[in-house]
């Protein structure tokens, strides 16, 4: 084979490599839409992403991971293009969702993998987690919470209808299932807006505009309490199985405030916490900074072929 022939496979291998694939998995009575990219017998990544986002907010990281790592991005039921049953038919708990992509990790056949998880996909993975600590290789938290002091004065309402589920608390939310504040997520915290792209939060503005998704996300809302119930099991398995841990967090959150990331160290002293100078989705506005530590973290603590390295 010529040098120019082997430049030219090896170029083909790599483009294959990378390659992202958009699939359907059925769960249960969930048809689970999920992106898939990389080599299969490479170490899994688990990509969880948040409220009202998609696997869609984890593209660049994707694209970064795919020619090293077997990268696995779900969209949660009730969010993206996941197909799932309507309010009464499927129970919309923090605990369900995990039950679902605890199946869909076992029907993909992954049995060991790191997770990167943001806002929602936070409890879920933390959960996968107590469940299944043999099986995280390496935990990545992109705003993702786990203490009591990341949650921010904007968690007061959501407080309220904690503590009272009535009409009245539940109606007083009812911005929050919206376009316009799923915008406002974005830009918040962020010093150049221009910086954000429109396609995530218009997306996920049509998405939540569906008949009966606001209910279904007020559900969640409400749920969301047992998490933060399970905050002390959580840190409690962070101290035990000392997972290494990388935070890389928008310093102006407006509901994860800075203090809930350096609480790791409390518990996993070796935990790499760094911020970034915006808002809820650093991604979106810091990529090009975080992305590359994303992959220098995988690449100090997950196993990869010799070759590669």
């Amino acid at each position: 084979m010529t040098s120019e022939n082997m430049t030219n496979t090896q170029e083909a291998l790599t483009a294959k490599a990378g390659q992202v694939h958009y699939r359907f998995e059925k769960v249960g009575d969930v048809d689970i839409f999920y992106r898939e990219a990389g080599d299969r017998a490479a170490p899994t990544v688990l990509l969880l992403h948040g409220f009202a986002a998609s696997s869609y907010m984890w593209r660049d990281v994707i694209e970064a991971l795919a020619h090293r790592y077997h990268v696995v991005a779900p969209d949660l039921p009730a969010f993206g293009f996941t197909q799932s049953p309507p309010r009464g038919q499927y129970e919309y708990t923090f605990a369900n969702l995990t039950k679902t992509i605890d199946q869909f990790t076992e029907q993909l056949k992954i049995d060991r993998y790191a997770i990167a998880v943001h806002d929602y996909g936070a409890p879920v993975g933390w959960r996968l987690a107590v469940a299944h600590p043999s099986k995280i290789t390496a935990i990545i938290s992109q705003n993702g919470n786990a203490y009591e002091e990341g949650l921010s004065e904007g968690w007061e309402p959501i407080l309220t209808y904690w503590k009272d589920p009535s009409k009245a608390n539940r109606d007083a939310l009812s911005d929050f299932p919206t376009p316009a504040s799923i915008k406002w997520q974005y830009v918040e915290g962020v010093s150049d807006t221009s910086a954000v792209a429109p396609d995530a939060y218009t997306l996920e503005g049509a998405q939540i505009s569906q008949p009966g998704m606001a209910d279904i996300q007020l559900d969640l809302l409400l749920d969301y309490a047992t998490n933060v119930a399970k905050y002390p099991e959580f840190q409690a398995y962070f101290r035990e199985y000392q997972p290494p841990l990388l935070a890389v967090w928008g310093k102006h959150d407006p509901f994860f405030l800075p203090p809930g990331a350096q609480a790791w160290k409390r518990d996993i002293p070796q935990a790499d916490i760094r911020f970034y100078d915006t808002g809820h989705f650093a991604l979106e506005t810091h990529g090009n900074v975080i992305i590359p530590v994303i992959c220098a973290f995988l690449d100090d603590h997950l196993q990869i072929p010799s070759d590669d390295k």
